[in-house]
């Protein structure tokens, strides 16, 4: 199992982690939003679980990493084109598992804060210099997976009010435009090809209980390459954690091979 999590910080959220952990054994963890900077990541409680972790942490803000229960090899921290000094938003990792070489992607997708704000500029500008690095690796790499946060519902299906959402962020056109270049270049929406028509959100705001009424939106996703998807034999999200005490506004996703 390979599970995908914006955690909201890993201090306030470490227990639930332990929890999913024990629960269901993930063999590789990609978190997000872990909202620490290297040195305060608990390393040494996950590495007890039996992880190695990579990590590109940010103080108080975003954050991503990799908890793998195999070694990790040529980790890049940073996406090119976004400056020596971008926030921390994706890490990759090149992981051998039963003899097969996999790319392996964590990835915190900008929220965007307004529709045609800097913020919301910034959130597609990141998203082309994803589009590209990943259309890079797609040329010359066979088993590629990529999770995260995306900050985006693809469509209807995906928002409990599409009607109320359209042209509002997470569900704008541009978005949704920058998300569909992602899979034209080839890449599964892992939820989609093995739920069709299920509808089944990830996030639900912390506001206005959006929770108790499900009134969510599904904008954590897990993509995979055409030859990783033959593999896999399940995905999901796993709701039940956001009923928890002091949960996170996400659930964790995942895909089982």
């Amino acid at each position: 199992m390979i599970v995908c999590w914006n955690v909201n910080s890993i201090f306030s959220r470490f227990d639930h982690l332990v929890n999913v952990i024990k629960e269901h054994n993930p063999k590789i963890i990609l978190l997000q939003e872990i909202k620490c900077i290297e040195e305060k990541f608990p390393y040494q409680e996950l590495s007890d679980l039996g992880y190695n972790i990579t990590i590109f942490g940010q103080k108080a803000y975003n954050g991503v990493a990799i908890l793998s229960k195999y070694p990790p090899e040529d980790t890049i921290a940073k996406l090119e084109g976004m400056g020596e000094n971008q926030e921390a938003r994706y890490i990759e990792n090149t992981i051998v598992i039963e003899k097969i070489c996999y790319k392996i992607i964590s990835v915190y997708v900008p929220n965007g804060s307004e529709v045609g704000s800097e913020k919301f500029a910034y959130k597609l500008d990141f998203f082309q210099k994803l589009q590209d690095r990943l259309e890079y690796l797609m040329k010359y790499e066979k088993n590629i997976i990529i999770g995260g946060d995306f900050n985006v519902a693809p469509e209807a299906i995906d928002v409990y009010d599409p009607k109320r959402s359209e042209g509002k962020l997470l569900f704008n056109i541009e978005e949704r435009k920058c998300f569909r270049k992602l899979l034209k270049i080839g890449f599964i929406d892992t939820f989609r090809e093995f739920n069709n028509n299920v509808q089944q959100f990830s996030w639900w705001d912390y506001r206005a209980g959006s929770w108790q009424h499900n009134k969510g939106m599904r904008i954590d996703h897990i993509l995979v390459s055409p030859a990783v998807a033959d593999k896999i034999a399940r995905s999901g999200v796993l709701t039940e954690t956001r009923g928890w005490t002091k949960p996170s506004d996400h659930a964790p996703i995942y895909i089982n091979f």
